[in-house]
Parts: C-alpha cells; sequence; structure tokens
C-alpha cells in the first residue's frame, strides 16, 4: 500500500493535501484496494458546506456502498466532476487524478487531528489484527 508522507489521514480512510486553493481531499489506496473496482462515485455541489467527521458523498464499488466523510469542515471550493464519467480513475490513481473535493476549511486547527502516514499505517495495523482475533 502506498501511504504518501506529505498527506494527513482519517479513520475514514480519506486523505487531505493541503495546497494554495484549500484542502485537496481523497479516498486512500487502502480503501480503494478494499473497495474493489469502482462504478460510480456521487459528489456534492460546489458551495456546499461540509463538517469534519459527517457523510459529504458516496462511492460504489462492486462490492459496497460507502460514504464519504469530510475531514474537516468548510465549504466545497471544488469538485472534480471527471470522476462523475470515470470513477475508476480513483482504483487507477487514488492521490493525483481520483481526487474528490476540494475544501475551503473553516477551521484550520482541524488539519491537527489527522493521522500522518505513518500513525495511518499504524491504525491500520491495528485494525487488521482487531479483524484477526
Amino acid at each position: 500500500m502506498d501511504f504518501p508522507e506529505d498527506l494527513k489521514y482519517s479513520k475514514e480512510h480519506e486523505w487531505a493535501r493541503p495546497d494554495s486553493d484549500g484542502l485537496v481531499v481523497g479516498i486512500t489506496d487502502h480503501a480503494q484496494d478494499s473497495l474493489g473496482e469502482i462504478v460510480y462515485v456521487e459528489l456534492p455541489e460546489e458551495g456546499s458546506r461540509v463538517a469534519r467527521g459527517e457523510a459529504f458523498g458516496v462511492v460504489e464499488s462492486t462490492k459496497a456502498v460507502s460514504d464519504l466523510y469530510a475531514p474537516v469542515s468548510g465549504t466545497v471550493g471544488e469538485v472534480n466532476d471527471t470522476l462523475l464519467d470515470n470513477p475508476e480513475l480513483i482504483n487507477e490513481d487514488p492521490y493525483e487524478d481520483g481526487w474528490l473535493i476540494r475544501i475551503t476549511m473553516s477551521d484550520e486547527s482541524e488539519l491537527g487531528k489527522l493521522m500522518d502516514a505513518a500513525g495511518y499505517a499504524a491504525f491500520l495495523e491495528e485494525e487488521k489484527s482487531k479483524e484477526d482475533d
């Protein structure tokens, strides 16, 4: 699994990357791998408000339908409309072409509540050990 060091991660398996226009959000390599072939994505409209920890959209795969959760609160500044016709980009490139939305954060301190790459890897190991019990 790939967990880029420059990203922050949530326990709901979303990643976040600050840039000059806000915070780019997507799902992790682990999440897309667990879901399998993604066939549909539902994203919010630009200008919508999102709240940390609350669902903002849906991703559907051949295995399951899963909610997408906002890693921070704010306003959706941009939506990756390319995914509406090409949801498989999430599987092919979850950290670049497969990004979901860009959020203008309302509280930048929320970014500090997310995990770094090492913390996320440790979280996944902990989750896996719980499943193995």
